[in-house]
């Protein structure tokens, strides 16, 4: 079992910046691939960001490459999303999701633990 618990999603203004955090707890935090999803209102939970069990190799949607930044510490058992340049349209709730599969995925159904969520709006 692993516990997550996502923070950091506040309201910002169009072309802030915003750090979020999901901290772990439980299963060691090494045997997960770690991700990003976000859901807006009204529409699917899709895929943001993804990084590997030894941080070495990310994935990103292509609205978020070069303004979002994935990233874990191993030590402190947390995974990172750091997002600049931010839009209207990356308003979302952001979960950050654990994957004990192979390989990286974009799939939320090959992810198995979840956090509740934290709520990015971005004013323009």
């Amino acid at each position: 079992q692993v516990q997550l618990v996502e923070s950091g999603g506040v309201l910002v203004q169009a072309g802030g910046s915003l750090r979020l955090s999901c901290a772990t707890s439980g299963r060691a935090f090494t045997s997960y691939h770690m991700g990003w999803f976000r859901q807006a209102p009204g529409t699917e939970r899709e895929f943001v960001a993804t990084i590997s069990r030894s941080g070495g190799n990310t994935l990103y949607t292509d609205s978020v490459k070069g303004r979002f930044t994935i990233s874990r510490d191993n030590a402190k058992n947390t995974v990172y999303l750091q997002m600049n340049s931010l839009k209207p349209e990356d308003t979302a709730v952001y979960y950050c999701a654990a994957d004990y599969n192979w390989s990286v995925s974009q799939r939320s159904g090959d992810y198995d633990y979840w956090g509740q969520g934290t709520q990015v709006t971005v004013s323009s």
